[in-house]
């Protein structure tokens, strides 16, 4: 498989490309973590309306389970100060709600910060290194098949030409419909240049 090509500026810009790459996904893990981390922080009121209102709850709670020994007003009492225990059940939930708000807003906003980048990594960069590699890889077995390849290279660069051009090539052609060995060489040449192989 021909990851990269043979002619150095080319390597070394699909290198350059590649460590871009590479390091854009990094940045973008790191921002998301980083942006989960400090959206988590915002937590810290729902801790704390659940502490309090587990507090009260059990407060209530003891306070009305002493106050059911009292003779004569003893339910009455206890039943009232179960009252301030549904209170601190509906402080717990306040809390556990923003928890669940937050957590999810972190959870959402890093998953963004991460896909983004990504997936335009994915629509752009990646196509065009999975076409490169797999004509590169092509070129590069032709390559090797011998006078062969060598000819089927040179019916490709005769081929691929622009319109404007089929004029100035006539010679080339002909060249290679006579099997001349210099044109047909030269005409696979260009083609591997073109796929950033060297001859």
């Amino acid at each position: 498989m021909q990851l990269y090509a043979e002619r150095p500026i080319r390597r070394t810009a699909q290198l350059v490309s590649d460590l871009l790459a590479l390091l854009l996904v990094v940045l973008a893990v790191w921002l998301g973590t980083s942006v989960y981390d400090q959206v988590m922080k915002l937590r810290a009121p729902g801790d704390g309306l659940v502490d309090a209102g587990t507090g009260l709850r059990g407060t209530f709670d003891s306070a009305a389970n002493t106050a059911g020994g009292i003779p004569f007003v003893g339910n009455a009492l206890a039943k009232a100060l179960h009252g301030g225990s549904a209170v601190g059940n509906k402080f717990a939930d306040a809390g556990h709600w923003q928890i669940e708000a937050v957590e999810n807003l972190a959870w959402w906003m890093a998953a963004i910060i991460i896909a983004l980048p990504v997936l335009t990594l994915v629509v752009t960069w990646l196509p065009l290194r999975w076409h490169f590699t797999r004509r590169a890889t092509a070129a590069a077995h032709l390559r090797t098949l011998g006078d062969e390849g060598l000819d089927l290279l040179a019916l490709r660069a005769l081929a691929t030409q622009p319109l404007r051009r089929l004029a100035s090539v006539d010679a080339a052609a002909t060249g290679w419909r006579e099997r001349d060995r210099d044109v047909i060489e030269k005409l696979a040449g260009h083609e591997l240049s073109r796929h950033g192989l060297i001859r």
